[in-house]
C-alpha cells in the first residue's frame, strides 16, 4: 500500500484509498531538496521505517511497522558534518541535533521516512517524518503532518515495505 501525498490550491492532502484527508507540508511546497533546512517538502517516494510515539501521551499504536516509545533524551542529528547526521542520536548530543521529546504534541506521533537515509548524504535534509499538525495546519520544516486520528489511521494500515509517495 501507498500512501499518497499531493499539494494544491487548497493545501496538502494524503490519500492510502480511505479518502483525501488534510496534511500540512513544508512553506516551500513539495520539491527536490535543495538542503537542510531549505523548508522543502522532498518529491520522490519513500519507505516507512519505524514508528515513535509518546507513551506518556498516547497509547501504543497498532501498527505492524517497528514501534519505538520516545525517550526523554532522544534527538534527531540535523548536522550535515557529524557521522550521525540525519540519525536518531541521544541527548545532549555534540553537534546539532532536534529534541524528539517535545513540550508541544507534533511528536507524539511519528513515522520515519526513509529520506536521504540509504545512503546518508551530508546536507541532502534530515528529519523527514510524517507526524502530528498543529491546530490551525501550519506548514512544517519539511515534514507531512496530519490529525491524529487520520495519522493513526494511516499507520494502522501500513506494513513493512510499504511506502509514501510525495508528489
Amino acid at each position: 500500500m501507498n500512501l499518497i501525498v499531493t499539494a494544491g490550491h487548497s493545501g496538502a492532502w494524503l490519500n492510502w484509498g480511505a479518502g483525501a484527508r488534510r496534511a500540512a507540508i513544508g512553506p516551500g511546497g513539495i520539491a527536490i531538496k535543495g538542503g537542510e533546512g531549505d523548508g522543502i517538502t522532498p518529491r520522490g517516494i519513500f519507505p516507512v521505517r519505524e514508528i515513535f510515539y509518546r507513551a506518556d501521551r498516547i497509547a501504543a499504536p497498532r501498527t505492524r511497522l517497528p514501534l519505538r516509545v520516545l525517550q526523554k533524551d532522544d534527538g534527531w542529528c540535523d548536522a550535515p558534518d557529524d557521522p550521525n547526521y540525519n540519525r536518531l542520536v541521544k541527548l545532549p548530543y555534540p553537534a546539532s541535533a532536534e529534541a524528539m521529546w517535545r513540550e508541544d504534541h507534533l511528536y507524539d506521533l511519528v513515522a520515519v521516512l526513509g529520506y536521504n537515509d540509504d545512503p546518508v548524504i551530508p546536507g541532502k535534509g534530515s528529519a523527514i517524518f510524517m507526524h502530528l499538525a498543529k491546530p490551525d495546519y501550519a506548514a512544517t520544516q519539511g515534514c507531512v503532518a496530519m490529525g491524529k486520528d487520520d495519522l493513526l489511521a494511516a499507520i494502522e494500515q501500513l506494513k513493512p515495505g510499504d511506502q509514501v509517495a510525495i508528489g
